[in-house]
């Protein structure tokens, strides 16, 4: 049994030194040892999966307490994972690390006993324990535990990567995020930090008396949007049913029915490709104002970015990708058409749908797609704008051919009051004085229809006749936004994939 745990023992310090992962068959004989351990340690008479551990401190509150503590020879509590071991003889050094934080931690056999500093010889790299001792401070002038007592929280019986190199195949600290976040305390603090924006978002909404609501995830009818939905079948009703794709016409309802503000942090799905922006299950936040506009929307969202980056970052400031945002600046304010103007020197507002084809074609735009005049400018701003708007911009006054539930511009009935804020050459979020005119919306929804029917995949091939009922009742000027949360959280995180951001994105299977 000695000669295992030297082995082993030998296997994770090779593993420190070199960076080299473990084989497969080395891993196996690796878990067999471990199991070995766990029954030797029920045959004394202790149970490596107890029922709970009181801690006196988290490792985070014993450092930050550190003098008081120490002065005091306060004898505390902590628990954590086994991190790091370095038997020298008759003394132990080893690292252990909560949440937060780590600690190192010290045996001495003649402290802590030779039946404990036994013990705790034979645990390995990634085992949770709980110890208990008094704080000091070594000759190198490392904060540290000294041990009288040490505890089994939980024996990890698969061993861990190297611990420098941690999980390098992308693709397995996806599929394996619990190992990812064992060994890379950065990717803790990123999900810590969506945590916090999260929690900024709701208290700034609820700090303007929106009130937080629940839509249904399961629709009849997909709307909201313009995606191709997940389908399901509800066997007790016998029916088909979609994954909603927006929360936008549920929301409205609540609109109708005399909520003045209301909100959603809500989980959307949408049956689409996947790349560094797109997940099929995706967060977003959707708010309806009654009786403001797009520009009352444009004000509050400019207030939201600073009081989130400033509650969660810290700053108005932040980096990602080497690029400086400031979110304390005015956001810039541009519109579709006319950003596309000012960049390729075309006009596109007065053409005609054929006209604007033939422009498109020049200025080499793959016009194979564009069905209609709408598409056409999208298209074109896609290619020549978007990339270029790095500081946090609202592009204004989409087209109606694009802009299904937005209401017509007041100025010009071919536009709508609609709006986009693009940050880091992303877009981040999508709001509209809403469409309360039921006959323009139903008109809206038809054309819809009709462009499914040409065989646009994302287009509905029906519409809510339930969502007309409700805007026959009459819904009030309403402003509305949505924007995802994945985006901003890659953006404050500095994160240059969706997939670092979510905890679980989804992944092809895998293949054996």
């Amino acid at each position: 049994m000695m000669n295992e745990q030297k082995q082993e023992q030998q296997q994770h310090q090779n593993a420190e030194n070199q960076a080299e992962p473990i084989s497969a068959e080395e891993t196996s004989h690796l878990i067999e040892t471990r199991r070995q351990k766990v029954a030797d340690l029920r045959e004394k008479g202790i149970n490596p999966y107890p029922y709970s551990f009181k801690r006196s401190h988290s490792i985070n509150e014993a450092l930050e307490n550190f003098d008081e503590l120490s002065e005091n020879k306060k004898v505390i509590t902590v628990a954590g994972r086994l991190m790091l071991k370095r038997i020298m003889g008759k003394s132990i050094f080893a690292d252990i690390r909560d949440q937060d934080q780590r600690i190192q931690i010290y045996l001495k056999i003649d402290k802590i006993g030779e039946e404990q500093f036994r013990l705790f010889e034979k645990f390995d790299i990634g085992d949770i324990i709980g110890v208990e001792g008094e704080l000091f401070v070594t000759r190198k002038g490392e904060r540290t535990l000294q041990l009288s007592k040490v505890e089994m929280l939980s024996k990890s019986l698969h061993p861990l990567p190297d611990k420098h190199a941690g999980l390098v195949d992308k693709e397995m600290r996806y599929r394996q995020r619990y190992v990812d976040l064992i060994m890379d305390p950065e990717v803790r603090k990123v999900f810590q930090l969506r945590s916090r924006i999260v929690r900024a978002v709701r208290d700034f909404l609820n700090g303007k008396d929106f009130l937080e609501v629940e839509t249904p995830v399961l629709q009849p009818l997909y709307g909201g949007a313009a995606a191709r939905p997940f389908v399901t079948h509800h066997n007790a009703l016998d029916a088909t049913l979609y994954l909603r794709i927006a929360d936008e016409l549920y929301l409205k309802r609540l609109v109708v029915g005399g909520f003045e503000k209301v909100w959603e942090y809500c989980k959307d799905f949408r049956n689409e490709g996947m790349d560094r922006l797109h997940n099929p299950e995706f967060s977003m936040v959707e708010l309806y104002w009654a009786y403001a506009d797009y520009k009352d929307m444009m004000q509050l969202a400019e207030e939201l970015y600073r009081f989130i980056t400033k509650t969660a970052c810290g700053s108005t400031q932040v980096t990602f990708e080497e690029i400086e945002l400031d979110f304390e600046k005015p956001f810039a304010k541009i519109t579709m058409v006319g950003s596309v103007t000012d960049e390729t020197g075309v006009d596109l507002l007065e053409m005609s749908y054929e006209e604007s084809i033939a422009a498109a074609k020049k200025l080499d735009v793959e016009t194979e797609r564009l069905t209609n005049w709408g598409k056409v400018v999208e298209a074109c701003f896609e290619k020549f704008v978007e990339p270029k708007l790095t500081q946090p911009t609202f592009v204004m006054d989409f087209p109606v051919d694009i802009s299904p539930l937005a209401k017509r511009h007041r100025d010009n009935p071919r536009l709508t009051e609609r709006w986009e804020v693009f940050i880091a050459g992303m877009e981040c979020g999508n709001a509209f004085s809403e469409l309360n005119d039921p006959d323009d919306q139903r008109d809206r929804f038809l054309s819809q229809v009709e462009q499914a029917k040409s065989g646009d995949e994302e287009a509905p091939n029906t519409y809510d006749t339930d969502y007309i009922t409700a805007l026959q009742h009459g819904m009030p000027p309403t402003a509305g936004w949505g924007f995802g949360i994945d985006r901003i959280v890659m953006i404050l995180a500095n994160q240059h994939s969706i997939r670092d951001v979510l905890l679980f994105p989804q992944l092809r299977p895998e293949t054996k």
